[in-house]
């Protein structure tokens, strides 16, 4: 497509989204969406009636704060090598956060991938090597990878304390909830990669509500809008694939088997959608040595809200980053109180970022 008839099809599309005259909320359900979105200018472009909703997306986010707590104590005991993606260093606990734990001491270390980690164990046979697995289906199938590595090379002293979670139950939770008013789901490009069409499509049927998977191109977002306004004017509701050169419907089978081979699916802490049954990834009995929470007898953290932190609220679009009373005042990428605003992936720090008002 040129340059001139890309632009005249965005102005096509923009003037069918600022014809729709109801009142209409979709959720951006993936972080990436979230700070596309805002980086794009794309919420100005729309109608006061059609409104943007950031939802559970950030893994980083969605973390549960009881959790984020355990980490942190697990990377100051002793012989203890916390590798950890670069994200998670300073999220907030209640008391304290990664970033601060190794400045007094801790072993934290930053990787791009868990096999990093895995060589890390090799390279120091004397400490123990956790691996903190955060993240969807989409970051999953590489920990699976690890895990499956260091078994099968001896490492013994690497273990992995996963924090995984998958997506469709907490989508489920989202539509039961009647105080959180959503017509349509903007469903996420990465995971779906992995996961393909039909759990949407099942989300679709059982809460009527349409779902598209889209891109995270400005004219990818502005697709996928206009794709589920068509389907709420014709009061249909079905899962589609926007961005179907990237996406399958049967979504990546090798990754999917990869995860089955190593995973079981259990219930899971969500920051704002509270315990959700099948909603994480734990090791099998396989691999069950490579689990940290049991290789360390690591105990459920209660969890405890940050005072005044409104981010489970912003997850659950319940409210606008705006509405948080410590939002740009106490709360700002520089001192971030929650994780929304230390994520890069954070609708909060997105907020900031691009000034939206």
């Amino acid at each position: 497509m040129s340059l001139n008839n890309d632009k005249n099809y965005i102005s096509s599309l923009l003037k069918d989204i600022q014809a729709e005259t109801r009142e209409i909320a979709l959720m951006e359900v993936c972080g990436t969406h979230t700070m596309a979105i805002a980086k794009s200018g794309i919420r100005n472009l729309l109608p006061p009636n059609l409104r943007l909703l950031s939802g559970p997306g950030c893994p980083v986010c969605v973390t549960a704060q009881g959790d984020i707590d355990a980490v942190i104590d697990l990377a100051e005991r002793p012989g203890i090598i916390l590798v950890t993606f670069g994200d998670m260093m300073r999220v907030p606990g209640n008391k304290s956060s990664l970033q601060e734990a190794r400045s007094r001491g801790a072993d934290v270390r930053i990787a791009y991938s868990p096999l990093d980690a895995v060589e890390i164990a090799r390279q120091n046979p004397e400490k123990e090597v956790v691996f903190l697995g955060i993240g969807f289906e989409t970051t999953a199938p590489a920990v699976a990878i690890s895990a499956e590595k260091a078994q099968q090379e001896g490492v013994k002293n690497y273990s992995v304390l996963t924090l995984h979670k998958v997506v469709p139950p907490a989508l489920e939770v989202i539509f039961a909830d009647p105080d959180i008013k959503v017509n349509g789901l903007i469903c996420p490009g990465h995971v779906s990669i992995v996961i393909g069409l039909e759990p949407y499509t099942q989300l679709a049927q059982k809460y009527h509500q349409p779902c598209v998977v889209t891109g995270f191109e400005t004219l990818d977002i502005l697709e996928g809008i206009v794709m589920l306004l068509q389907q709420i004017r014709q009061g249909q509701a079905r899962a589609e694939i926007q961005y179907k050169r990237v996406v399958r419907p049967e979504g990546n089978l090798v990754a999917q088997e990869t995860l089955k081979k190593v995973f079981t699916t259990v219930g899971a802490r969500w920051r704002g959608l509270g315990f959700i049954e099948d909603s994480g990834l734990e090791f099998n009995q396989e691999y069950e040595e490579m689990d940290a929470r049991k290789k360390f007898a690591i105990p459920e953290y209660e969890d405890i809200p940050i005072k005044g932190c409104a981010c489970g609220d912003v997850l659950t679009g319940r409210i606008t980053p705006h509405e948080c009373r410590l939002f740009s005042r106490a709360c700002t990428p520089i001192n971030p109180i929650g994780p929304c605003m230390v994520s890069h992936e954070g609708a909060c720090a997105a907020y900031y970022r691009y000034k939206i008002s």
